[in-house]
């Protein structure tokens, strides 16, 4: 059987390279598991590749999950020859589209401090894959993101189907990501309508359903994520995604919001879900992170490989991320 090659995907610049190259390989072995037998750093034509060896063909699934991995962007089979013509000649392997709204939803806005959306993509899938529920369709799935910002996790999720739940602090932000998803959608045809609600001494809530029949659901708060039962009541994720700040002092900051927001999170979480954590661990080690995330009654941290070798440098102000993933087994 020939070798899959995975060719990693091109970046605008270095910093955001060195990522990819750093989490490619982790990203594949997490959807495409044991299948994997080798892996090798490989190059063709002058661009980077991933060369693997597979112990069988890919399923259907596997096809359709590599449609949406983040560092990898197109697939070949490859052969050293052919009878008597010599390779390497590659085999295009068709990977089916697996949106189910424009991607242009999470590329077109711009604006300060927005995390890649190959990274974001990437905590989705590995979310995805460290659950019980990683053979659940995405349109089966429901995601929430406690620190949700400007809602790119969000919309990495809404584009597979996915119903979503995020929450921030700043009511300006929630609100300005409601309207644009509402224009967003609008222009492209594509049905939306909701409700904005005020939340009495807790916040303010969109409540957003998409498609003709509202069969997606976007719920937009502005509130502190410690009320996420309340704000969200009703809503109970399969995946919590969050890329936790990093303009706050970390040793003691982001210890006392994970003190304060973890167990709240770990309660509204389905048995089986999981979590994927970002975080800056350059002034927060990984061990001191995971001490204290597995002190939570009832939550799991996966320290085996690949789990384990999720960091990687981003630039100057952040100079390692790390990811942390979390289980609640049922």
């Amino acid at each position: 059987m020939p070798d899959l090659l995975a060719q990693l995907a091109p970046q605008r610049s270095t910093q955001y390279s060195d990522m990819v190259a750093t989490l490619a390989e982790p990203e594949l072995r997490l959807v495409l598991g044991k299948g994997i037998v080798a892996a090798t750093a490989s190059s063709l034509g002058g661009q980077p590749y991933l060369r693997l060896t597979l112990n069988g063909d890919l399923d259907p699934a596997q096809r359709e999950a590599l449609g949406r991995m983040a560092f990898t962007s197109a697939y070949f089979w490859i052969y050293d020859h052919i009878c008597e013509v010599d390779g390497p000649l590659l085999q295009p392997i068709d990977v089916p589209e697996s949106c189910v709204l424009p991607r242009a939803l999470v590329e077109t806005r711009r604006y300060r401090g927005k995390t890649n959306e190959l990274f974001t993509q990437f905590l989705c899938n590995v979310c995805h894959q460290a659950s019980a529920f990683g053979e659940l369709p995405w349109s089966e799935l429901r995601l929430f993101d406690p620190l949700a910002g400007s809602g790119t996790t969000l919309f990495v999720a809404l584009i597979w189907g996915a119903d979503v739940a995020g929450i921030d602090h700043a009511t300006r932000d929630v609100e300005s990501t409601a309207g644009f998803l509402q224009r967003f959608l609008q222009s492209e045809g594509i049905a939306c309508r909701g409700k904005k609600e005020r939340l009495r001494q807790l916040g303010t809530r969109w409540d957003l359903r998409i498609g003709r029949d509202g069969e997606q659901r976007c719920l937009l708060c502005a509130g502190d994520t410690v009320e996420a039962s309340s704000l969200v009541q009703g809503f109970k994720p399969h995946l919590i995604v969050a890329d936790l700040p990093y303009g706050i002092q970390h040793k003691g900051g982001l210890r006392d919001l994970v003190a304060r927001g973890m167990p709240v999170w770990a309660e509204l979480l389905r048995p089986g879900g999981a979590m994927a954590l970002a975080w800056e661990s350059s002034r927060y080690s990984r061990a001191a992170f995971a001490e204290q995330v597995a002190s939570i009654p009832g939550l799991e941290v996966l320290q085996s490989p690949p789990y384990n070798a999720l960091a990687h440098r981003v630039d100057r102000v952040i100079k390692r991320r790390d990811v942390l993933l979390v289980t609640k087994p049922r």
